[in-house]
This record gives structure tokens, C-alpha cells and sequence, in this order.
């Protein structure tokens, strides 16, 4: 832009063009009061409404958390934009034409991959997202490119319109035909690797694609964005079947769910939404006019889609198949629900197949055969209420079970539901659980509260020693981490935040590198705390870290765990694993391995530094110790400056003092002086 005068009138005309309840209503349900309108406060978990739009004043405010401010602070907070990508967006909603702008580094004359290049943001990968998606929809069209992908979707059944309404496309047979692309157009190939579309050659240059042969679906966010893929293989000899690409910071799988822009306006107007298993349901369901319609994407529905459901509607039916895996994915689900406030049923195939009524595996097939999309319509409302369906599934686990081991499940399922927030629950819904849980396990009702009972005292006296605990514990109210990750200490807790099996590139002491005491800022100190407490857990084990912690992606998985800490450290974790990966520009595990290697020695050589300021030990020894012992490819001193030169003694001790200083003085402290993976 000109000036600061030009953005400021950019600002008032496109605030003057926004109707901020409208803006909202998009993404919360509103309702009229008086002359306000009132919904759940997308910015904290809100049970109840609390969060108000003022028309008149074209503001918002919620009386809880206290967020608040124009139609452009909502778009900025709710989609993480900075304040252009925020004015640009509503510029464009409302037909606004912005004063040309250009960024400070296109001066430089620095492309994407010279060092004058602009910071990698959030609007980069948004337009490297467009760009890739641009690239398959064309492909998909293309006379021989295309013709396996269209022959696919039109075997399955897929309209030309819902191939236009869901951007649909096709990855080209072949390794490197996007990154051939991008390189030939000019793209931004370092923002394409940070979303995952393409990736470097270990071996002889060049770039290869992430998606080969596939029918392409683009996921897109709530402003319609492409910010994600999934591909689904053409040859049946491809393996896996579907490939999604990866997290990044546009793209939050736990928080996404596919055809969600598509379907929620209908979901909105209707008051309720089905949850579907795939893209391929979801589309199908939508082609047959149901278009409150979405689905989860390959993962069962969790908290944070089911906050982002409950914003938008007050029922949900869980449509599966009824398979083990469908019934897995319906329990957890059923668990997830429970503690909203949305009234939550499930329907499944496989009852319907098992009474005659159908014969299809799935709602795709069974909406193309002859009345599917009436049987499908009786097969939603007729869905069984979620309590219901949990205690269904629990007397079919307890019926061939003796007396002691019915007794046992019984109460693990107590002691789940009081978890779950049973206390939160009306007094009838109370009722009503103690009443299913009597009748499924053969006890009385009062036997049935008295467990309740007896499990939220347990619950209670473990919270109380949590909180006795201060690891555990964590800040009361968790201090803001820093904007930007400076010390080697830092990245080196990043990186096993980010991926805990990595906690197998320690050596036995170097846990000391990440202690509490060494951050300056509490919540950083107290999820290393955390992580040495992984550290113990897997040595406990007797196993590497990588056979006890296989399960979880990151710290943030582990923290509802009572042996590590609460959920209130969880966003903090979150954002300092979304720290790590912007600034590598990836979230591949070996990227972050190759990372935490480097950043280890550069730790190591800050620890070797302190002890020799702090004195050492007179004939050098204790200087080896603390960097880790002369063992692990250069730790030591020998490793991390040369071989020693030197007698021992005091002498030996300061030429090699001086010897690290200058080393240090060369960058080594600093993580940003270590190469990035390549």
C-alpha cells in the first residue's frame, strides 16, 4: 500500500460493506435477542451461549473469555490471519477493491527459495494450497491425463456437479508432475514441501509428489479454502488405498471435517448434521439432496469437531457401518459427545442389514439402488439415542461374562462415565444412566449410585494430588510461551514435544539440557517437567521409548493422562509444536529427528560452556562427563571442537576454553544457525 492513510480507508470501506451478523451466523448458530444476537463463543469451550453480535454497533463480545471486536478481529482470531489476509478475505466478500499492496521483500528481488525470501506464512500455504488444487482439477480435465480419474468417478456414480461442487481432481501417473509444475510456473515450491504436496529427493535432486494416480479431494476449511487433500488410488494395486497429506499450521485434522463448507448452511438451516465415514458417503449423500452431510476424516469424531458441530446445531446423528472398526469409531465418538450439550444419536447399516432391509455396505451403495434414499431416511430417524446405544454395546460385552468379571466391567464402565462428567449431567439424565447401568449389570440402583459415588471421591482424591503436585500441576494460568523459539534448550523441547519417540536421541544425562529451572518462562519449564516424566515412564518400560509411545503423535495426545499432567497445558504444547514446524517449514518426523540432533549438540556445547564458567574439574574429566562422555559421535570435547590439543590440568582446561569460546562465538548457540533438513 501508498501509506498508512490508504490502509485505514481500505479498512473503513470494507467495514462499511460487512454485515458482521452474517459474518458470524457462518460459523456459529445465532439467535435473535432483542436487538442482539446470541451463540456459543467459538474462542473457549462454551456450554452455554455467552457470546453476543451487536448489529448497530457491527461488534461482538463474549461475557466469558472476554474476546471481542469488529467483523476483521473475528477473522483474524477465528482463522489465525494476519490483519491483510483478513482484509483481503472480507475485501473480496463484499466486492471491495483494496489500494495495491506491495510486501517490503518483493523489493529484494528474493524468490521462494533465495534467502531474501518472505517469511513462510500462513497466506503462502494458502496460495500454494490454491495453486495445487488449480494443478489437479486441470489434470482430471485433461484428454489422457484425466481419463482413468473420470472413468473412476464416473463408474462410482459422481455428477459433474458434484465433481464442481466438492473441486474435485486427479493427481497425474507419474512422480513429479506437480513439482515439475510448480517449478516451471514459478510457484512457491518451499511452501508446497511445508503443506506436504511434494518432497525433496534423498538422493539426486529434484522433488517428487506426495499424491501419484489418484482421484484428488481437496479438504477445505471454513472459508472454503483448499488447505488440505486426500487421494484416493486409481490402480487397486496401490497401496494405501486413500492417502491424506499432512498437518500443517492451515490444516488441524482433529479440528477438520470434510464437506463442512459445502454443508453448512443446510446444517445451519436444518438444526442437525450426519456424520458420515468418508468423502465418497459424504459426497453421495449430498448428490441425493441430503446436504447435512459431512464426514470425519479417517479418524473417529473428537472433541474439536464435535465443538465445531455444536456451534452450528443442536442434534447430530453418527451414521456407521456397524463393522468393528465402525463400532470403534462410534464409541469413542459416543464418548466425545457425551460432554456437549448436542443431542446425539447413532444409526448403523448393519442393523438394517441384519433385519432384511438392506443389503448395502455403506450409504454410497446403498444410495444407488432402487429407494436407498428413502431407506437411508428412515435409517437416520430411526438412530438409537447415544446413551442407549453405549448401553446396548455394554450388555453385549457383559452377557457371557460370569459374576466377578460382570461386576468388573460395570464398574470400569462407572468409573468411565464419571470421567466422561457425569456430575455435569441433569439430575434426569443422572437418573436415567443409574437406571440403564442397574438394569444392564443385575444390581439395584442404589448399589449403582453408590459406586458413582465411591468413583468421583476416587476421581476427586486424584485431582487433590495432582494438584499437591506441582509437574503435574502446571501454572495455574499457563504463562503465553515466547513468540519465537530462541535457545538451543528450546528447540531441543520442541522437538520431543513434537514427537516423543524421538526421546531415544538422548543420552542418560541429557535430560539435565531441558530442566525446568534452565526456561525462563514458567509454562515452557513446566512442560519439560512433563516430557522427563515420558522419559521415566519409558524407561520403566524396559523398552525403547519408540515401543511405549508409539501411540501418541505428540506431547499434546499425552497430557489428559493423570500420570502427566491436565488439559490446561494441552493449547500450550499445541502451539509450541506449531512453533517448531513453521519454523522448519515441516512436520516429518525425520525432519524433526535431523533437528533435534543438531540442536542436541549446540545444548551440549551451551552445557560444556556453563560448567567451565562454573570452574570444571581441574584436570579436564569432569568437562568430558558433562557433555555427555567421549562416546556418541562428538558429544564431547573431541566432538564438538577437534581433538584436544594440550597438556591436562588447568593449562588443557583453558585451551580448550578458549577453544569452545570459539566455537560458541561462531553460531553454535544459535538454532537458526543449524542447517535445516534437507
Amino acid at each position: 500500500m501508498t501509506g498508512g492513510g490508504a490502509w485505514r480507508d481500505d479498512k473503513r470501506r470494507v467495514m462499511d460493506a460487512v454485515d458482521i451478523v452474517r459474518l458470524i451466523g457462518e460459523h456459529v448458530q445465532l439467535r435473535k435477542k432483542g436487538r442482539e444476537w446470541a451463540g456459543l463463543c467459538p474462542f473457549h469451550d462454551d456450554r452455554n451461549p455467552s457470546m453476543y453480535v451487536v448489529p448497530g454497533k457491527q461488534i461482538y463480545h463474549c461475557f466469558v473469555c472476554g474476546a471481542g471486536g469488529d467483523a476483521l478481529a473475528f477473522v483474524m482470531n477465528y482463522h489465525k490471519m494476519s490483519f491483510r489476509e483478513a482484509l483481503e478475505h472480507l475485501a473480496e466478500r463484499a466486492g471491495v477493491t483494496l489500494t495495491p499492496w506491495k510486501p517490503a521483500h518483493a523489493a529484494a528481488g528474493g524468490g521462494p527459495d533465495q534467502p531474501g525470501a518472505p517469511e513462510l506464512t500462513r497466506g503462502r500455504l494458502a496460495q500454494a494450497s490454491a495453486q495445487a488444487a488449480r494443478f489437479y482439477r486441470t489434470v482430471l480435465e485433461h484428454a489422457e491425463h484425466g481419463r482413468q480419474a473420470r472413468a473412476l468417478l464416473e463408474h462410482r456414480g459422481v455428477s459433474a456437479a458434484m465433481v464442481e461442487r466438492f473441486a474435485l481432481g486427479a493427481a497425474p501417473d507419474r512422480w513429479d508432475g506437480l513439482a515439475l509444475t510448480a517449478q516451471k510456473q514459478g510457484w512457491d515450491t518451499v511452501a508446497l514441501e511445508a503443506v506436504g504436496l511434494i518432497k525433496p529427493r534423498q538422493s539426486g535432486g529434484g522433488r517428487f509428489d506426495l499424491l501419484r494416480h489418484r482421484v484428488v479431494f481437496p479438504i477445505h476449511d471454513a472459508l472454503g479454502r483448499a488447505v488440505a487433500f486426500g487421494g484416493r488410488r486409481i490402480n487397486d494395486e496401490d497401496n494405501p488405498k486413500y492417502l491424506n497429506s499432512p498437518e500443517h499450521p492451515l490444516f488441524n485434522k482433529s479440528a477438520t471435517l470434510y464437506a463442512l463448507h459445502q454443508a453448512g448452511s443446510a446444517v445451519r438451516r436444518q438444526g442437525w448434521a450426519v456424520v458420515v465415514e468418508g468423502y465418497m458417503d459424504a459426497i453421495a449423500c449430498h448428490q441425493a439432496g441430503l446436504e447435512n452431510v459431512v464426514a470425519t476424516l479417517g479418524t473417529a469424531l473428537n472433541e474439536a469437531g464435535a465443538r465445531v458441530l455444536q456451534r452450528l446445531c443442536g442434534r447430530v446423528v453418527l451414521l456407521f457401518d456397524g463393522d468393528d472398526a465402525g463400532a470403534r469409531a462410534a464409541d469413542r465418538a459416543v464418548e466425545v459427545l457425551l460432554g456437549t450439550n448436542l443431542d446425539v444419536s447413532i444409526a448403523t447399516l448393519s442393523a438394517a442389514r441384519a433385519a432384511g432391509e438392506i443389503t448395502a455396505k455403506d450409504p454410497d451403495e446403498l444410495l444407488k439402488t432402487p429407494g436407498g434414499l428413502d431407506a437411508l431416511r428412515r435409517l437416520l430417524d430411526r438412530g438409537v439415542e447415544a446413551l442407549e446405544y453405549r448401553f446396548e454395546r455394554l450388555r453385549q460385552r457383559a452377557a457371557g461374562l460370569g459374576m466377578s468379571q460382570r461386576a468388573a466391567a460395570m464398574e470400569e464402565e462407572i468409573g468411565r462415565l464419571v470421567e466422561l462428567g457425569f456430575a455435569a449431567m441433569s439430575p434426569t439424565k443422572q437418573s436415567l444412566v443409574a437406571q440403564r447401568v442397574a438394569r444392564v449389570s443385575g444390581a439395584s440402583e442404589d448399589a449403582v449410585r453408590r459406586s458413582i459415588r465411591a468413583a468421583e471421591a476416587d476421581r476427586a482424591r486424584r485431582a487433590r494430588g495432582r494438584a499437591q503436585d506441582p509437574v503435574s500441576q502446571g501454572p495455574q494460568t499457563p504463562e503465553p510461551l515466547p513468540t519465537r523459539l530462541r535457545e538451543p534448550h528450546e528447540h531441543v523441547l520442541a522437538c520431543l514435544a513434537s514427537l516423543p519417540t524421538a526421546l531415544d536421541e538422548l543420552r542418560p544425562d541429557d535430560l539435565s539440557l531441558i530442566a525446568p529451572e534452565r526456561f525462563s518462562n514458567a509454562t515452557m519449564g513446566t512442560l519439560a517437567a512433563v516430557v522427563a516424566r515420558i522419559a521415566q515412564r519409558a524407561q520403566r518400560s524396559q523398552g525403547p521409548p519408540t515401543e511405549e509411545l508409539a501411540g501418541a503423535r505428540s506431547v499434546a495426545d499425552l497430557l489428559s493422562d493423570d500420570e502427566f499432567a491436565d488439559g490446561r497445558l494441552q493449547p500450550a504444547a499445541v502451539a509450541l509444536i506449531h512453533q517448531l514446524h513453521q519454523w522448519l517449514g515441516q512436520s516429518e518426523p525425520a525432519a524433526v529427528r535431523t533437528h533435534l540432533r543438531g540442536c542436541l549438540e549446540a545444548a551440549r556445547r551451551e552445557e560444556m560452556m556453563r560448567r567451565l564458567r562454573a570452574g570444571g574439574d581441574a584436570d579436564g574429566a569432569g568437562v568430558e562427563r558433562g557433555a555427555g562422555g567421549s562416546g556418541g559421535g562428538g558429544g564431547g570435547v573431541e566432538g564438538a571442537v577437534g581433538p584436544a590439543a594440550g597438556g591436562a590440568g588447568v593449562a588443557g582446561v583453558a585451551g580448550r576454553l578458549q577453544q569452545l569460546r570459539a566455537a560458541h562465538e561462531t553460531g553454535t548457540k544459535d538454532p537458526r544457525t543449524v542447517p535445516k533438513p534437507m
